[in-house]
């Protein structure tokens, strides 16, 4: 449980993701730049200052080195965020820490556009590595 403006919510803590079910397939083309783009609008969160439920747009981008993120294991990872604590800023880093640990891409870019919230519009944006056009 934690206290949240005077009220209990449920709620978990960055602690409980489990990055370890991202699986991954044999790049089969790593001589080959190719720019893979996975995007979902179904990114729920829940803001810890507040204890209620944030929603918006997840986009990753990135370019394989020798394997690829199997995509139904994505959707399992990304649905352990439903229930977790997490600021807006910090869950796009933890997003990109565990896809690059699971894939080591060549790079990668992890966007989190939330919706409008308290009349405010947060866009994240992480990037690791140099991208398709640097």
């Amino acid at each position: 449980m934690v206290e949240a403006e005077g009220r209990t919510f449920a709620f978990d803590g960055p602690d409980k993701l489990t990055p370890e079910v991202l699986e991954t397939f044999p790049y089969e083309y790593p001589a080959r730049e190719a720019l893979v783009e996975i995007e979902t609008d179904e990114w729920s969160c829940v803001c810890p200052f507040s204890g209620l439920p944030d929603y918006g747009t997840l986009a990753v981008r990135y370019l394989p080195s020798n394997v690829c993120i199997e995509l139904k294991s994505l959707k399992y990872y990304l649905t352990g965020y439903r229930n977790v604590g997490i600021y807006q800023e910090h869950a796009a880093n933890r997003v990109l820490e565990d896809l690059i640990a699971c894939c080591a891409p060549r790079w990668m870019e992890v966007e989190l556009d939330y919706r409008l919230r308290g009349g405010l519009h947060t866009v994240v944006t992480v990037v690791h590595g140099e991208g398709p056009d640097e």
